[in-house]
């Protein structure tokens, strides 16, 4: 992979290069004009006695993580000897990897399913994961939302409920509509688990597409379709959500008809 193709989604998937990330966002390593203070910074030393890891493993994850432009490195000049390298956290790169931990909601959903003793497969885990969680997700009283939506209005609010599960898992999602308001078109961008579902698409695409249906069911929307395409484009997925609950036909009203001047 060269420097231009390394994702920062991607490097951040490693937990010792998580690890080190928030070591370095906690040190003050900016000057007030903005440019890296020399004094600051740690070494690759330095990480390696703090998470109890050998030197050459950090040093490997550091070059990982400056190809991403996760982290920048300044050398610090000794009075005798080498210049030592110090790393600080690369202002401004990091918008991308703020969101919630992917990885740990994905193994909480995994974990859920093998401690339930039940065989599933990864859209039925997401499913279970997300009608046991949806209140705490969409932050909405999900009793009082149990019925399915008798307009296109109503049935936008569930879809914008899981726009908010969607980006509690690290997308940023949009929406467009189609067929009168029925169907919602997300396009899901810079998916979360993006190694993952190049490598096993049916594990990461079959959890997200089951979280999206778990979440509609628990607000009553239980004849919903679901369907997800990943990689429509390279950072791009689009899931399809289309309710199967007719609406009723709005009576348009007719302007009375004029009467011809006398």
């Amino acid at each position: 992979m060269t420097e231009a193709q390394v994702q920062p989604l991607d490097v951040l998937s490693s937990p010792v290069r998580r690890e080190i990330v928030d070591a370095l966002a906690n040190l003050p390593h900016l000057t007030s004009a903005g440019q890296p203070n020399r004094s600051t910074g740690l070494t690759a030393a330095d990480l390696a006695e703090r998470l109890h890891l050998h030197v050459t493993t950090v040093r490997f994850h550091l070059d990982r993580l400056e190809q991403a432009g996760l982290v920048a490195s300044h050398d610090e000049r000794a009075r005798v000897g080498r210049p030592r390298r110090r790393f600080t956290v690369q202002p401004g790169q990091l918008t991308e990897v703020t969101a919630p931990d992917a990885y740990r909601l994905l193994a909480e959903v995994l974990a859920a399913s093998m401690a339930s003793g039940e065989s599933h497969d990864a859209a039925e885990a997401g499913r279970r994961w997300a009608l046991e969680h949806a209140a705490e997700l969409v932050g909405i009283d999900v009793a009082e939302n149990s019925t399915p939506a008798s307009t296109p209005g109503a049935w936008l609010a569930k879809v914008g409920a899981v726009l908010d599960v969607l980006d509690r898992w690290g997308y940023q999602p949009t929406v467009s509509t189609a067929d009168a308001g029925r169907t919602a078109q997300l396009g899901l961008h810079h998916c979360p688990l993006r190694q993952l579902a190049v490598d096993n698409p049916a594990v990461a695409c079959g959890v997200h597409r089951g979280v999206i249906q778990g979440t509609l069911e628990a607000l009553g929307e239980t004849d919903a379709t679901v369907s997800l395409i990943p990689f429509v484009q390279p950072e791009l997925c689009v899931a399809r959500l289309s309710t199967a609950t007719p609406f009723p036909e709005r009576s348009v009203p007719v302007p009375p008809t004029e009467r011809p001047a006398r």
